[in-house]
């Protein structure tokens, strides 16, 4: 069995780590090469930031901010928010990115993610869903969690990764920053539904919600960022409880 990951995911705004809940009220975590830095030494396995106001900005992630990062890391690197085209994926990754996270510009443009794919390998593409749970669907949310789309997370996922997408990161809108447990009934649900690794995002609250999400949400990989940036819990402490549970992780 691979072994499960551990993301750490760096919510970017102005040069400046933040978090909220449920996608609002953001405030200040650090500053991302150090968090980096800090991830590196801790054993985390990879590492994604995701600028969260760039769409909405209507501007591209900083290369600075992912250049800053790339030197401090010797894992890989995702960076997402903002990338709308073929141009902008090709910034992201000559500043230092290993993989490209599409979410809005994937929902209005879908042939991007091939156009990606074809470019660089299905391994450097990632489609990130945000979903909330609306009128007993997962229905999938475009620009920061503001926008509603008539999307299925499900049929959204299958069709991405029709597309050539190599991942899907999967974020509950109603978990995000609340740290009660990940959305194991979403994840298992997009899980069972493709043959590329998912990850799953939104509510890590604990060592047991990261254990629920790898065995009863079937998730690839967990990501998590409050829990981590405040130092409320510790990457390799989480590894070692994940081993004891016969959970496969690098350590």
């Amino acid at each position: 069995m691979l072994a499960k990951r551990i993301i750490a995911c760096l919510d970017v705004r102005d040069g400046k780590v933040v978090k909220g809940v449920n996608f609002e009220g953001l405030r200040d975590a650090g500053d991302p090469a150090t968090l980096a830095r800090r991830y590196n030494t801790e054993g985390i396995d990879e590492i994604v930031i995701l600028d969260v106001t760039a769409t909405v900005e209507a501007r591209q992630a900083r290369a600075h901010t992912i250049a800053a990062v790339a030197r401090e890391i010797f894992l890989p690197l995702a960076v997402g928010g903002g990338i709308r085209s073929e141009d902008d994926a090709a910034a992201a990754i000559e500043a230092g990115a290993d993989k490209v996270s599409l979410n809005t510009a994937a929902i209005s443009n879908p042939e991007l993610i091939t156009t990606l794919a074809r470019r660089y390998g299905s391994q450097a593409v990632i489609v990130a869903i945000d979903a909330k749970l609306q009128d007993g669907r997962f229905a999938v949310y475009g620009r920061s969690g503001q926008s509603e789309t008539p999307r299925d997370a499900v049929e959204w996922a299958r069709e991405a990764t029709a597309r050539g997408a190599g991942e899907i990161l999967l974020t509950s809108i109603d978990r995000d920053g609340t740290k009660a447990g990940f959305d194991c009934e979403l994840t298992a649900a997009v899980s069972d539904a493709v043959n590329i690794p998912v990850i799953a995002s939104g509510g890590a609250g604990s060592f047991e919600h990261f254990a629920e999400v790898f065995t009863t949400g079937r998730a690839d990989a967990a990501l998590a960022a409050s829990i981590f940036h405040f130092n409320e819990k510790s990457v390799t402490e989480l590894k070692q409880f994940l081993h004891s549970k016969n959970i496969p992780v690098r350590l």
